[in-house]
């Protein structure tokens, strides 16, 4: 057996071999003394066939490579291959279950801190303090892993060969997605069917209690501290749970909703589309070997009445010839109207009460232009010689040349 200091100077002196070793046992459950050597020729090409055995002796004398029982194969140390991975973020993905069962520790935890809490025991308060900061240490990095290993199946997948069939291809992904992110997503749920932010939550209210507790009975300041690092852990992991589930639904859900859309039958019509693209339809789908069914329908373009009633108000268009200003003549201008303002002021004054002031004075002068006309009427109502009263009821007063929609003023005597 190996001791620590040197298996950690042989995992800095030969960390590149170890390394590839960690990445081929994905494929390979052990490995042989010539595809360590092959591997160790690899990253050193100019050393000799005596360096190269002797790389191998130094990882297993150093307890790097274990050699299996019943044979004469090696295989890393699994602590070595967990430490490899955990740095070259090339995890395997975690067990749903195995977080489940931490999260179910987690209320076995918390119950065990509120017991120290009322029962003043500052050391089975630590321990349940401690318990659940591990809990958390390895929730959190159990999910921190699970997402660099989703990341890592989705690249694999999308980095196939095309010409591999696409079930095979995304066969990672989907079993990805209903053992691991389907789970998840059910456990949790924000309802109460969900246990991860439940549970979480409980264990969170339990360590703010605590501290509260704890400043009030005047507790060492290093014990209160560390209850409030560890509900700290608590809020971050329930944030970190969220932003992990959303990146690996992110991430899958495009995937599996391909692979729905690539069934047998979308496979087939494509099949079936791409030799009627090469060969032709006649050679592809002669007629004699379409079913009985098939129905000879005529095609021909035809134009309805409504088009031809269209057509025909069309050519007979003839555009509405409107006179604007400008056509009149550059120097033509509007002629300008001579009211002889104290004989109206007179007459208004005798006329009164008017109900309706633009109607009289449409009736009173009927030559004066429509302008005219509006300007008096604005200037009329705003005199102080009567009282202006707007009605409650629309009224519409043709002039010359437009009809005018208002609310009319009545002029009384003040």
């Amino acid at each position: 057996m190996a001791t620590p200091k040197s298996l950690v100077s042989a995992l800095y002196n030969h960390w590149d071999t170890v390394e590839w070793l960690a990445q081929l046992s994905r494929e390979l459950p052990s490995f042989e003394s010539e595809q360590i050597i092959a591997v160790v020729a690899r990253i050193a090409p100019t050393s000799s066939a005596e360096e190269q055995l002797g790389v191998l002796r130094q990882l297993a004398n150093a307890d790097i490579l274990q050699i299996l029982p019943r044979g004469e194969s090696y295989q890393l140390n699994p602590y070595v291959l967990e430490f490899v991975r955990g740095l070259t973020r090339e995890h395997e993905l975690g067990l749903s279950a195995v977080l489940s069962s931490r999260i179910n520790a987690i209320t076995q935890a918390s119950r065990k801190l509120v017991e120290g809490l009322q029962g003043r025991d500052m050391d089975l308060l630590r321990q349940a303090a401690n318990k659940l900061s591990e809990l958390f240490r390895q929730i959190s990095q159990q999910l921190d892993q699970d997402r660099h290993a989703i990341l890592e199946l989705a690249e694999r997948a999308k980095a196939a060969e095309s010409d591999v069939p696409i079930a095979r291809r995304y066969r990672d992904v989907l079993d990805a997605y209903d053992s691991y992110v389907a789970p998840m997503a059910e456990m949790m749920d924000s309802g109460p069917s969900g246990t991860f932010y439940r549970h979480l939550e409980e264990a969170e209210h339990a360590l703010d209690h605590a501290v509260e507790v704890l400043t009030v009975q005047g507790a060492l300041y290093t014990h209160r501290l560390a209850m409030r690092q560890v509900a700290y852990q608590a809020k971050e992991l329930r944030r970190l749970g969220r932003e992990v589930l959303k990146h690996c639904s992110d991430t899958l859900l495009p995937l599996r909703e391909e692979i729905r859309q690539h069934n047998l039958l979308s496979a087939a019509i494509s099949q079936l589309l791409g030799r009627v693209r090469k060969r032709g339809l006649n050679r592809t789908l002669p007629a004699k070997s379409l079913p009985w069914w098939r129905r000879e329908v005529s095609r021909s373009v035809s134009v309805g009445s409504e088009v031809l009633t269209i057509m025909s108000e069309a050519r007979a268009f003839a555009p509405l010839h409107v006179a604007f200003p400008e056509d009149q003549g550059a120097g033509y201008a509007t002629p300008l109207d001579l009211v002889d303002e104290n004989e109206l002021m007179a007459s208004l004054q005798k006329a009164t009460p008017v109900p309706n002031l633009l109607q009289w004075l449409r009736e009173r002068y009927p030559l004066l232009n429509d302008a005219t006309l509006l300007r008096l009427y604005h200037e009329l109502i705003a005199r102080p010689n009567w009282q202006a009263i707007q009605s409650e009821h629309i009224s519409k007063v043709p002039l010359n040349t437009v009809l005018v929609t208002l609310y009319p003023h009545a002029i009384q005597v003040s």
